[in-house]
């Protein structure tokens, strides 16, 4: 367990990663670090678990779309609505999401009228983008 004040930024765990946060996984020899690298490592690493399409099936690009969507422009619209930060309209094509209601309405709109993932599998584009939106 990591404590946000010390742990995080001593210099075991920037051994692990060194911008000293969270998460980071170690498997094995590998470690991975950042939320969408580490959720297609671990359906790349256990493809019996079905966490992701398979390689070749129709919905990996989809698959793929939708975990960076998340750790893209979910996460930074996020991240400037946590800090305060508002972008002026005539600049907000100057920034990848926009605004943070665009960001959310295109989640939506994807979660109501896609198949973004498998009925019998965990997806991680969602997972991502539940927690970094329930922060919103």
């Amino acid at each position: 367990m990591l404590d946000y004040a010390t742990t995080m930024k001593a210099p075991a765990y920037l051994a692990i990663n060194p911008m000293g946060k969270v998460p980071a996984l170690r498997h094995g020899d590998v470690v991975v670090t950042e939320t969408a690298a580490i959720c297609a490592y671990l359906a790349d690493a256990f493809p019996q678990a079905r966490l992701a399409p398979p390689p070749g099936d129709r919905l990996r690009g989809p698959y793929y779309r939708w975990l960076f969507f998340a750790a893209g422009p979910v996460e930074a619209a996020v991240s400037n609505q946590a800090l305060g930060f508002v972008v002026a309209p005539e600049r907000e094509r100057t920034i990848g999401y926009g605004r943070l209601d665009l960001v959310l309405d295109a989640l939506e709109g994807a979660v109501s009228r896609a198949r973004i993932w498998s009925a019998n599998a965990f997806s991680p584009p969602m997972f991502m983008s539940a927690r970094s939106s329930a922060s919103a």
